[in-house]
């Protein structure tokens, strides 16, 4: 008889029908890896159906998009400012559009503002009109709070991203960045990715994501809507598929509404600006071996190009690569140099969303779906020469 295969392709209604009945195998990345380095892959592959990814990584590549509702006269927004943070308006009549990023010196950023808004905080603002028969009011002065936003939504324009860096300085000094002060020379070292487990090194190539996949953003649910911000699907790969440099990225849009301030923190780097720290889940199904195989890859296995961020020039001198398991250590080697290294994202609220997303699984909170069309496989990442 023949032998039968012991990594069966699972299609997408089954997944759910085992969802439904309340049968579906979900793992956290790490528990899938241990695992199979105790059972092997085909019995771990066997006994899991959906491993578990997740980031809480720092971003200021974010915007809020704000809906407000009709005033009495009405006023059409050409100008607006909340809590002194600067929006698009324009949009629309009653649109508003305010950057997450910003904030350098005493004033607030946008991270901020979200903080308070979810916080539950009113906030002052301000707008200006233009004129019209139908839209006569010429200016607005009130203030606004969640409640009084009809409908908002955080768009994250770089929300999911293949790996990271490892960012540190040569030159003299304190050298502000967007992962935190590196001290020079090369006296400390910054890495931006989880490595194993995160997102995009348990799904080489956002393969299982495209327009329409459901995330856990910030304790709610979010959407991809397509390829984000840097998208390099066509990045240098290991032979696993694993990127060696930052590669494919995800932007993702989330209901304001929906969002939890336990996920998502404002934060502040000197000299570089406004920024948030927000915890994001995915689900990865395991239809077949090779996402089973790219999903089991460790630490020693995954790498992360280092860089010199004192120089401010699009590319970045590099100085070679290290493992995540040489960065776990807390030291890497740096041109024959021993440098300490911490993480500039939360292991703690990483894991923290995994957990989530996996009860929300198993009860059937969350929607399970394959994506109808992958990420684009255009590079969005294109130099303006001038």
């Amino acid at each position: 008889m023949p032998k039968s295969d012991p990594f069966p392709p699972r299609q997408e209604a089954e997944l759910r029908l085992k969802q439904q009945r309340g049968q579906l195998q979900v793992r956290a990345a790490a528990e899938f890896r241990s695992l199979v380095l105790q059972a092997g892959l085909a019995e771990a592959y066997a006994s899991t159906d959906v491993v578990v990814a997740a980031d809480a990584g720092f971003s200021d590549q974010a915007s809020l998009l704000l809906s407000l509702g009709p005033t009495d006269p009405p006023i059409r927004l050409r100008d607006g400012q909340l809590a002194g943070v600067a929006g698009l308006a324009g949009c629309g009549s009653g649109e508003l559009v305010l950057p997450i990023g910003g904030g350098l010196g005493d004033a607030m950023g946008g991270a901020q503002l979200l903080g308070a808004l979810l916080q539950g905080r009113a906030l002052p603002f301000n707008a200006s009109g233009e004129a019209t028969a139908l839209h006569p009011r010429r200016e607005l002065h009130t203030e606004l709070g969640l409640e009084q936003i009809g409908a908002g939504r955080l768009l994250l324009h770089r929300a999911i991203s293949e790996n990271g860096v490892v960012a540190l300085s040569q030159a003299e000094g304190p050298c502000p960045s967007p992962y935190g002060t590196l001290l020079g020379p090369a006296a400390n070292a910054l890495y931006s990715c989880g490595g194993a487990g995160s997102i995009g090194l348990t799904m080489p190539g956002l393969s299982l994501l495209g327009p329409g996949s459901p995330v856990l953003v910030g304790g709610a649910i979010g959407w991809v809507i397509g390829a984000g911000s840097g998208h390099q699907p066509g990045c240098r790969r290991q032979a696993s598929g694993h990127a060696r440099t930052p590669g494919a990225a995800a932007a993702v849009s989330v209901d304001l509404h929906g969002l939890r301030p336990e996920w998502v923190r404002p934060c502040f780097f000197e000299g570089h600006g406004s920024a948030l720290l927000i915890a994001i889940a995915a689900p990865v199904p395991l239809i077949n071996a090779e996402v089973a195989r790219q999903a089991a890859a460790g630490p020693q296995e995954l790498e992360a190009p280092v860089l010199d961020l004192s120089v401010p020039r699009r590319i970045k001198p590099s100085l070679g690569s290290v493992t995540y398991a040489e960065l776990l250590s807390g030291t890497i080697q740096v041109a024959g140099r021993s440098v300490a290294c911490a993480p500039s994202h939360s292991p703690r609220l990483a894991a923290a969303a995994c957990e989530a997303l996996i009860a929300a699984l198993i009860d059937g909170s969350f929607p399970l779906r394959l994506p109808v069309v992958p990420l684009s496989s255009r590079p969005s990442l294109l130099p303006i020469e001038a």
